[in-house]
């Protein structure tokens, strides 16, 4: 080994426990419905999800003396426990120079276009409170010796504010906030699932009064149904995890898109989403990022027959340009329809997803050093890129073998692969293109605050992630809007008791519940549902898309959830939750490309996670072959960064429309006395 790191630190780093949680929620009460029994739980604050941002919120609400519950359809199973890289980052405030320069971050935050910049300068300033309390509260984020919090160089970040104390940081910060929660008493709502809204009032006035859910221990009716009441309501679901076929998300992650749409709220910037290399998740689902890449391991890939293809060598004219490509894959995780260009490190994606067509599977192979490219020269440390000559120097890790400097730069990410049955020591290890992000969700004001009343969204499922957001910046908004939720609820009139429920609102779940439990020869299977939504998805509207694969897809999407509103997805009770979620992705699936094809239509450009597909305008990106011409995308235009598309489903058909991007308003730091008087006066939570 390379490095003087024991195994007991990197397995407490790499083997996360988790603790038993106690306390758990208990019912306060009761409703009969057609002769039916629904426990109910009454709350003043209901959180959904106990991933980071979920504990948080319930944290700071009940440092606030709120009532809170948290509802977890599996406690520390979401992406937040579960999913990272080989340094998971969290992302810092700049303290560059002269202290934290704000401005600057939140510049950045926003510098790929379609983010509010009020929401970019929230963040910014937020991101302080974020990393002292989880520090604070147990996280080890690791300092340098005059007690720096020490910084790195993520993707789209300009800078280097970048930290992490291992490939399980978002995990341990699950852990320490869990705990916390556990030390103030929260009470958890285990192994339930939120399938609806409850709300009363209508327009303006409309608001939420708790959801129906359920609860796999409830035995007091068929549906194992719950009620809980509440005043208001924190989104904290994660990410839409089973919308594609290959995706890093852990399975069963649904996000409660599909909820918040089927309540009426506005959704935002669900065209932009995150894709980029790792691995299968049939086996353990992982982002290759970070030092995986940046050791260059050899890729190559592999037919049904065994035989072996170094096809990246198409691709690429030197082995010095390929071997760069593969290093900046390591902070340049995302695909991005201009870094194609150039010989970039997208055109590794384009490479990886063409093979992975030809049914072939690729792999990294960190025992070898990199193949030749096109010219046929072999890899040599000595003739890399000075960026990436200088960045090994720095970390001593211009060294023999991919394997060794992987060992020196960063143990961590070989001993979480071992724990999960990959040795990569020994063996290649299979990868391919997967979805990670959804960058857009639930639209939020700079307090959280959806279009429903009383209804937040903080974390993944909050839409405020804009198009190009650095890496581990989801982390640190998760953390900010968790807080800000809490201080906006906890500054709102509290009600002496919990609003009331409508039934028929309920009554409409039950009858929605008996259609798929009903076994009538039309019911969908669920396994068809979900292959029709992941292979839908996954060919139509992935990296590459094309108007005509687009309207495709609405017309495919739209049958299907037809289908679902008529039969019904095949059930009995104990699978009953998998039904409602596989409706509720199925028409968050159709508002994903009915909003890809509004920005289509509108002269939309490449950007971000996909390329837009165009065959007169376009730029085709070049290879060894030549131009790469079925990759021709139409370059983004510039006016398309200030606006946002928004989806909203109403009782009979989505809305569809775009809205200018918010702008960070004036700042003042000269009075003082005037704004600590809308502090103490509550004004501030007012504003929106």
């Amino acid at each position: 080994m390379t490095h003087n790191v024991s195994s007991a630190i990197i397995d407490n780093l790499t083997d996360v426990k988790m603790p038993h949680y106690s306390p758990l929620a208990q019912a306060s009460g009761s409703l009969d419905i057609d002769d039916y029994v629904l426990p109910e739980y009454h709350c003043n604050t209901l959180v959904l999800g106990s991933g980071a941002a979920g504990w948080r919120a319930a944290v700071e609400l009940k440092r606030r003396d709120v009532d809170v519950i948290v509802a977890s359809s599996k406690a520390f199973w979401g992406t937040s426990a579960c999913s990272g890289s080989d340094k998971q980052t969290l992302h810092t405030a700049n303290t560059r120079g002269n202290g934290d320069r704000f401005l600057a971050l939140s510049d950045a935050l926003s510098a790929g276009g379609a983010m509010d910049k009020d929401t970019a300068y929230v963040e910014a300033v937020g991101s302080v409170n974020t990393c002292e309390v989880l520090k604070y509260l147990g996280l080890d984020l690791p300092e340098d010796t005059l007690g720096a919090t020490l910084r790195y160089q993520t993707d789209h970040d300009e800078f280097g504010r970048a930290t992490s104390c291992g490939p399980r940081t978002s995990r341990l910060m699950v852990k320490v906030l869990a705990q916390e929660a556990m030390r103030l008493n929260i009470p958890l709502l285990n192994h339930t699932t939120a399938i609806k809204i409850l709300t009363a009032g209508e327009g303006q006035t409309r608001r939420v009064t708790g959801v129906v859910a359920i609860d796999k221990s409830c035995r007091e009716n068929p549906w194992r149904m719950v009620v809980i009441r509440c005043q208001h309501l924190v989104f904290a679901t994660g990410g839409p995890g089973e919308l594609y076929r290959e995706s890093v998300y852990p399975v069963n992650c649904f996000s409660g898109l599909g909820m918040a749409l089927d309540a009426g709220i506005t959704l935002v910037n669900l065209t932009e989403s995150q894709f980029g290399i790792g691995t299968p998740r049939t086996r353990f689902p992982w982002n290759l990022s970070g030092t995986y890449m940046q050791a260059m391991p050899r890729i190559f890939s592999q037919d049904s027959e065994g035989r072996q293809y170094n096809f990246l060598a198409e691709y690429y004219p030197t082995t010095r340009m390929l071997a760069s490509a593969i290093f900046r894959k390591g902070y340049q995780w995302p695909f991005h329809a201009e870094r194609m260009l150039d010989y970039g490190s997208s055109l590794l994606d384009v490479a990886v997803y063409e093979e992975t067509q030809k049914g072939r599977d690729v792999f990294l192979d960190f025992l070898s050093e990199p193949d030749p490219a096109a010219d046929g020269i072999p890899f040599d440390l000595n003739t890399l890129d000075d960026d990436v000559i200088s960045y090994l120097k720095n970390n001593d890790a211009l060294l023999a073998t991919p394997l060794i400097r992987l060992q020196r730069m960063n143990p961590l990410a070989i001993r979480l692969y071992q724990l999960h049955g990959q040795d990569i020591s020994q063996a290649p290890l299979q990868f391919t293109l997967n979805n990670q992000h959804l960058n857009g969700g639930i639209d939020v004001d700079i307090w959280g605050q959806t279009s429903l009343t009383g209804c937040y969204a903080a974390g993944e499922n909050a839409g405020t992630h804009g198009v190009t957001r650095p890496g581990g910046a989801a982390l640190n908004a998760g953390q900010v809007f968790a807080r800000r939720c809490a201080q906006h609820i906890a500054h709102q009139p509290q009600l002496i008791q919990c609003p009331d429920v409508d039934r028929h609102q309920i009554l409409s779940v039950i009858n929605e519940a008996q259609k798929h439990l009903k076994s009538a020869p039309q019911a969908l299977q669920r396994d068809d549902v979900r292959t029709c939504i992941q292979n839908t998805m996954s060919t139509h509207a992935a990296i590459l898309c094309q108007a005509e694969g687009i309207a495709e897809a609405v017309r495919t999407l739209g049958k299907l959830c037809d289908d679902i509103q008529q039969s019904g997805i095949e059930s009995d009770e104990n699978s009953l939750t998998r039904s409602f979620q596989w409706q509720q992705s199925a028409r968050l699936a159709l508002a994903v490309v009915l909003s890809l094809q509004f920005y289509i239509h509108q002269g939309g450009g490449s950007r971000g996670a996909r390329a837009i597909y165009d065959a007169e305008a376009g730029i085709a990106p070049q290879s060894i072959r030549g131009p790469l011409q079925s990759w021709r995308f139409r370059p983004e235009t510039q006016v398309d960064r200030q606006r946002m598309i928004c989806i909203r489903w109403t009782t009979s058909e989505y809305q569809i429309w775009s809205r200018n991007c918010r702008e960070r308003g004036t700042l003042s730091f000269n009075d003082f006395e005037r704004q600590w008087l809308n502090w103490l006066t509550s004004d501030v939570f007012s504003s929106h």
